[in-house]
């Protein structure tokens, strides 16, 4: 009785074959449906200067529109520079709060609720409006425990840390909508 069955060699090439037209095929449907990666945001404008309350997402907002190759203008330029920022982003409120929402019956606190507010505006330095005053708040539930005091601390840290990355990334969508200066 002859035997059918494939040497070692011959069955990983036809594995590898396998695993390539699935690739292929993966890639294809993709490309078809429209997905694509998310890239870096194309601004209408090419310099910007932060101005008002400079928290946590004002300094961070700075860092990451400096990595996209906007220039930052600061309020304390040289005296001979006469380099104008395009628009000026105007900061009126990056508050970080914390509410207590649940306690015990002795008194105890039980769950905060975290929330991140950022309020801004932008405008050109003339004061035209290009994006009118939006608010951007996040809210994040914890729950506390006395017995672990730092623990629950340092992922109050680690949770508004987080927040204030996704309010950043929601401000560069906004600012990537302004179609014109």
């Amino acid at each position: 009785m002859a035997s059918t069955r494939v040497s070692s060699p011959g069955r990983r090439q036809l594995l590898r074959l396998g695993a390539t037209v699935a690739l292929g095929a993966g890639a294809v449907s993709l490309g078809g449906c429209g997905f694509a990666l998310r890239q870096a945001p194309k601004f209408a404008f090419t310099s910007l200067r932060v101005s008002g309350a400079m928290g946590g997402v004002a300094r961070s907002l700075q860092r990451e529109l400096g990595s996209t190759g906007l220039q930052i203008v600061t309020a304390a330029r040289p005296a001979g520079d006469t380099a104008a920022p395009q628009v000026v982003l105007n900061v009126l409120i990056d508050r970080r709060e914390r509410v207590v929402v649940g306690k015990l019956a002795n008194g105890q606190v039980r769950e905060l609720e975290l929330r991140y507010r950022f309020r801004f505006n932008l405008t050109t330095p003339s004061g035209r409006v290009l994006l009118e005053e939006d608010e951007i708040l996040i809210e994040r539930d914890l729950s506390f425990s006395e017995e672990a005091v730092l623990a629950k601390v340092a992922e109050e840290q680690a949770i508004f840390n987080d927040m204030q990355g996704d309010v950043v990334q929601q401000v560069m969508r906004r600012l990537a909508s302004v179609k014109s200066v």
